[in-house]
């Protein structure tokens, strides 16, 4: 890819999961966090503390690369879908 879509760089610290990274679960929940810029590639549903990991955007864009649509979501904003092969929705993050 010859222009980074995101805010920030290939290599910074992501929050995803341990299903979507080792067992190809489908990311359906992003979030572009408004105090540090930091994003997060979840599942549908809520998943435990233990289930995080740390990865790069680039990785996650290598998972599903779907999710570059997402590069521009503003901060404060959250996206998500029923599956993988639904749009994506996006909204401002109230909480």
């Amino acid at each position: 890819m010859k222009h980074w879509p995101w805010d920030q760089p290939p290599n910074c610290a992501v929050v995803t999961l341990r299903e979507i990274v080792e067992n190809g679960a489908p990311i359906l929940h992003v979030t572009h966090d408004l105090d540090d810029h930091g994003w997060q590639f979840l599942g549908g549903d809520t998943s435990e503390i233990g289930s995080a990991v740390v990865v790069s955007p680039a990785r996650i864009l290598k998972l599903d690369p779907s999710v570059v649509e997402l590069a521009d979501l503003p901060p404060s904003w959250h996206a998500w879908r029923r599956s993988a092969s639904e749009p994506w929705m996006r909204e401002f993050n109230k909480g």
